[in-house]
């Protein structure tokens, strides 16, 4: 299919112009090809690595949730320009959408992962930018079958500081690095909260305001929602896709 088409309709989809994110993160087409796309690949993350995993699998279109740009403009040297050859030698678009992604109700890595863990959706919370990117809901569950549930998701045992009840019944979700919320999720009254990673002094955040905090890695966390969008399209347009795996173990 065309890829202007593929990409109004990504926008559009995903709210990328409604969607406020990171004062230099571009959502998004970043790097354009001669124009059609027959087969998709998606990944967490664009690095030299995924650029040639994409090249291997013949696909013509990369989507991922972090992209290029993050720290304004950059000149196009070392890696950067490894990057971005590599793209534009093999023909591959880029598309990136972070926030957007993020929260998006159907596809996003909070709602999907909330989905897969069994947690009925009751609302959002969790506020960046303006806008709550997190979700929240409802389960009845022992904290032990939680953490297992989570360690099979996501493949590998998740970290826990177990400060809240033992039975897990109100959870909030915010993938990748989003340890600074605990307070906000204890504000919500949830006694449980799921994410990525955090930095050293969540630990007293989780232990005085008597929250359960899984840290379940934030690539980990992230792996969901490009999973998603991807089947989406398929499901939609028929194209054929490939996930990318390239963990960072973070």
């Amino acid at each position: 299919m065309e890829l202007t088409e593929l990409v109004s309709y990504l926008d559009g989809y995903l709210r990328v112009a409604a969607v406020p994110d990171a004062p230099h993160a571009v959502n998004g087409l970043q790097v354009a090809n001669r124009g059609t796309v027959s087969r998709v690949a998606v990944a967490v993350d664009l690095c030299e690595a995924t650029v040639r995993l994409a090249a291997e699998q013949g696909a013509d279109l990369l989507l991922v949730h972090h992209g290029l740009f993050w720290g304004g403009l950059q000149p196009l040297t070392g890696r950067a320009y490894r990057r971005v050859a590599s793209l534009i030698a093999n023909d591959i678009a880029l598309y990136s959408a972070h926030l957007p992604l993020d929260l998006h109700p159907e596809v996003g890595n909070n709602a999907v992962l909330a989905r897969q863990l069994g947690v009925s959706l009751r609302g959002e919370f969790g506020e960046q930018y303006g806008v709550r990117i997190g979700v929240w809901g409802e389960i009845d569950v022992s904290r032990p079958v939680l953490e297992r549930r989570l360690a099979t998701l996501m493949g590998s045992a998740p970290r826990l500081m177990a400060f809240g009840p033992e039975r897990v019944q109100r959870v909030g979700i915010v993938t990748g690095a989003a340890g600074s919320m605990i307070a906000q999720a204890a504000g919500a009254g949830l006694d449980t909260f799921v994410t990525g990673e955090g930095p050293h002094h969540t630990f007293f955040d989780a232990e005085e305001l008597k929250v359960n905090v899984f840290y379940a890695g934030h690539y980990a966390t992230e792996t969901v929602g490009v999973k998603a969008l991807a089947e989406h399209l398929h499901a939609r347009f028929h194209l054929p896709w490939t996930f990318l795996d390239h963990p960072t173990g973070l």
